[in-house]
C-alpha cells in the first residue's frame, strides 16, 4: 500500500525543518498541504520554505497558482493526487506537510468531490444574501440547516459556507453527513499523521516573533506589490493572514502597528482552531516540541513512530 506521511499542527510549530529532515532520511518528496502557499507571490506571509531551508529536498504544491485565482479542496484534491502518484510510482512514500487540516484530511480519505455539481444561481443568491445581510447571517442560515459544518466552518470563509449551503439544496443531505460516509470508506493509503505541537504559552510567543520576523523580512512590502497588482480583500488569496491584515492598513482602515497587533492576536486564534481540528482526529501521534529539546530527539521519536507503522528510514 502507498505511504503518505502527514506532518500537521497548527502554525509556528516547526513542520517545515521536521518534514525536510525526514524527507532526507527516507529519500523523498513533499507535498504542501498549505491553502495559501499555492499562490506566486505571497513568501514572506505565509512562510513558504526557502531553497536553504529545502536542502534540495523537492516540493510540490508551492507557487502554481496567482493570486487572483480561486482555489478549492477538490483542486488540490486533484493537483496533489497527480504529484504524488509520481513519488509513489518512484516506490517512496509521500511526505504531505502543512496546517490546511481540511486539504490534509481530505487527501488522506479521498474524498469525493464529483458527486454532486455547482449550481451559479444558487451561489450568487447566497453571495448577493451575504452582500445585503452580512457574512454572520449567512453563517446563522449554515447553522440552521447544518450545525456541525457551521461549528467548523470560520463565517469569513465565505466560500465553504456557500459550498455547504448549495449541497445542502442540491442533495437535501448536509455536507457534514456527506463528509461523514466518506471517512467511513477506507482510504487507498496507509496514513501515518504526525503531530507537532509545543505548550501553549511557547507557542504564542513563537507565533509574535514570527510575526515580527515576518515584518522585518519586508511583509509590508510584499503585500503593497500585490495591491499594486490589483489584490484585494475580496480576493481568496488576500484572506490570508498578514494580508488582510496589512490591505486594511494600506487602505488606511488602521495604524500599522494596529494591523500587526491584529495579526499577532488572529494568528494565535488560527493556531487554537488547528489544534481544535486535529484534535478530533484519533489517529494523529502528537510530539509536543517544548519536551522534546532537540533535533535528535524529535527525530528519534519519529522514528518511533514511523516504525510501529512498519516503515524504515
Amino acid at each position: 500500500m502507498k505511504t503518505l506521511i502527514l506532518i500537521v499542527g497548527p502554525t509556528g510549530t516547526g513542520k517545515t525543518e521536521l518534514s525536510v529532515s525526514l524527507a532526507k532520511e527516507l529519500s523523498t518528496e513533499i507535498v504542501s498541504c498549505d491553502s495559501m502557499q499555492i499562490y506566486k507571490g505571497m513568501d514572506i506571509g505565509t512562510a513558504k520554505v526557502t531553497p536553504a531551508e529545502a536542502g534540495g529536498v523537492p516540493h510540490h504544491m508551492i507557487d502554481i497558482k496567482s493570486p487572483f485565482d480561486s482555489y478549492s479542496v477538490s483542486d488540490f484534491c486533484r493537483d496533489a493526487k497527480e504529484c504524488s502518484e509520481k513519488i509513489f510510482a518512484k516506490g517512496k512514500p509521500v511526505i504531505m506537510v502543512g496546517g490546511t487540516g481540511l486539504y490534509a484530511d481530505s487527501f488522506a480519505n479521498d474524498t469525493d468531490f464529483t458527486e454532486t455539481g455547482t449550481n451559479e444561481q444558487i451561489r450568487a443568491e447566497l453571495s448577493a444574501y451575504a452582500e445585503e445581510n452580512g457574512i454572520e447571517a449567512l453563517h446563522n442560515m449554515l447553522a440552521s440547516i447544518d450545525a456541525e459544518s457551521a461549528a467548523s466552518i470560520h463565517p469569513n470563509n465565505v466560500k465553504r459556507v456557500i459550498r455547504a449551503i448549495e449541497y445542502y439544496r442540491l442533495t437535501g443531505e448536509t455536507i457534514s453527513e456527506h463528509n461523514r460516509k466518506t471517512k467511513e470508506k477506507p482510504s487507498p493509503y496507509r496514513c501515518i499523521y504526525i503531530g507537532l505541537e509545543r505548550d501553549r504559552d511557547e507557542l504564542y510567543e513563537r507565533i509574535d516573533s514570527r510575526v515580527d520576523l515576518m515584518m522585518k523580512k519586508g511583509l509590508l512590502a510584499e503585500v503593497w506589490t500585490l495591491y499594486a497588482m490589483g489584490c484585494r480583500s475580496h480576493h481568496t488569496s488576500m484572506q490570508a493572514l498578514g494580508y488582510k491584515e496589512l490591505i486594511w492598513y494600506i487602505e488606511g482602515k488602521c495604524t500599522l502597528d494596529e494591523a500587526v497587533r491584529i495579526l499577532k492576536r488572529d494568528s494565535r486564534r488560527y493556531a487554537k482552531r488547528q489544534l481544535t481540528w486535529f484534535g478530533r482526529n484519533k489517529n494523529i501521534n502528537w510530539i509536543n516540541l517544548s519536551s522534546c529539546k532537540t533535533k535528535e530527539q524529535v527525530m528519534k521519536t519519529v522514528r518511533s513512530i514511523l516504525a510501529k507503522n512498519e516503515v524504515t528510514i
